[in-house]
């Protein structure tokens, strides 16, 4: 069993307020939870409008497997609306 967690650093820089921030954020985290079938939630900069930071988790029987979904998902979020990705990290257990 491998297990992989991405952690994706975003900017939202139309977001003033925490409210814009929490539309724009839920709407990414159930697009992930739809296309991917993963665990997605909020995990820092909880307090700060223009900045989240995402934690996505999965599991699969092959690395192979692993390595690819995570690639894919972090094309999605590179692409998605409203938010700019600035860093990520991968780990695999």
């Amino acid at each position: 069993m491998i297990v992989g967690i991405l952690t994706v650093e975003l900017a939202i820089y139309d977001a003033h307020s925490l409210k814009d921030k929490r539309r724009v954020v839920v709407s990414l985290k159930e697009r992930l939870r739809n296309r991917f079938n993963v665990s997605v939630a909020e995990v820092g900069y909880m307090d700060m409008p223009k900045r989240c930071r995402l934690g996505v988790a999965l599991v699969s029987r092959e690395s192979r497997a692993v390595h690819s979904q995570l690639d894919k998902i972090v094309d999605v979020v590179r692409r998605a609306a409203g938010v700019s990705l600035l860093d990520y990290e991968r780990e695999f257990v």
